[in-house]
């Protein structure tokens, strides 16, 4: 298997990687839109031509992050639309009413090392956030994302997976104290196996999913680590800028590079090395995070958990 390497890297702003893409007619459909990453990447998005949706928990914040994309890029094709991945009643709302096909998913909502927290039906938060939303969200619009034949997912997981592994025997810390980098971490090592299972199980629909590193960005996502051993830890060198911090997630959204390429994990604009053992800072991804059995169990998991929940 090649790896995949591009012309970008660690400086690369979202803004450059889409130089050139035209994706007029296409429809995109990124969630957590109304600040940070999603805002950025969404306003990159518009100025490729692309109709985008906003998914977002506070509308009125959409709205306006809405209105500047559209003074910045002249793109009057953005919308707004309510979405709450905490609750299932919320997304399987959100899914049933969208309508005509979808080009690009970018799932980059989340909450990180938040305090222990849990929702009506007892799924520990950042899990619930940050994968079984998502989850119920692209398999509720899986027949939009079959209908173009080429669609993409992005996952926006963190080098922060490898704190942890799904622990299968013990997901919501029912009986382990809570910490919350552990819980932090096997939500983003699930978003990875996401990304692994829906490439391999929606093959025949055309689409791929890959999961992206973004890097170390201040934005909202941060507000609960109080320089913990989280974003604190890293070094000035490594911050980037939110336009920098987009730009991965724009090329695994756009790049030609990236066409029928699924199941992978990206840093700095380009595949990652796998690993055995923790590495550099900030790269590289965890072998358990890219196991084919894994991906199996967590996706056949994640129905069940949605299933009980309806």
């Amino acid at each position: 298997m090649t790896v995949i390497a591009t012309p970008f890297g660690f400086s690369s702003t979202a803004a450059q990687v889409a130089q050139g893409i035209d994706l007029t007619g296409r429809r995109v459909l990124v969630t957590g839109a109304s600040s940070g990453l999603g805002a950025e990447t969404a306003r990159v998005l518009a100025g490729t031509g692309a109709a985008v949706t906003l998914a977002v928990r506070d509308t009125a914040a959409g709205e306006r992050v809405a209105k500047d994309i559209t003074a910045t890029t002249g793109n009057g094709d953005l919308h707004v639309a309510h979405l709450d991945l905490t609750d299932p009643a919320s997304v399987a709302a959100f899914t049933t009413a969208w309508t005509g096909p979808l080009h690009i998913l970018v799932n980059n909502a989340g909450v990180m090392a938040c305090p222990e927290r849990y929702t009506q039906r007892g799924w520990e938060w950042q899990f619930a956030t940050n994968h079984l939303g998502h989850f119920a969200l692209a398999t509720g619009l899986r027949h939009a994302l079959a209908a173009d034949g080429a669609a993409r997912i992005v996952a926006v997981s963190s080098s922060g997976h490898q704190l942890s592994p799904v622990v299968w025997d013990d997901i919501h810390f029912a009986f382990r104290p809570y910490d919350p980098w552990l819980a932090y971490g096997q939500s983003k090592t699930a978003n990875v196996l996401f990304a692994v299972e829906a490439t391999r199980r929606w093959a025949q629909d055309g689409i791929t999913a890959n999961a992206v590193m973004p890097g170390a960005i201040y934005t909202n996502l941060q507000r609960h680590t109080e320089g913990g051993r989280g974003s604190g830890s890293v070094p000035s060198e490594l911050i980037k800028t939110v336009g920098q911090g987009a730009a991965t997630s724009v090329l695994l959204a756009t790049s030609p590079l990236l066409d029928g390429i699924g199941g992978r994990y990206f840093t700095d604009c380009n595949e990652t090395e796998v690993l055995d053992r923790r590495g550099a800072p900030l790269q590289g991804v965890a072998r358990y995070a890219l196991d084919p059995d894994n991906a199996r169990r967590l996706w056949t998991l994640s129905e069940q958990l949605l299933a009980d929940a309806g």
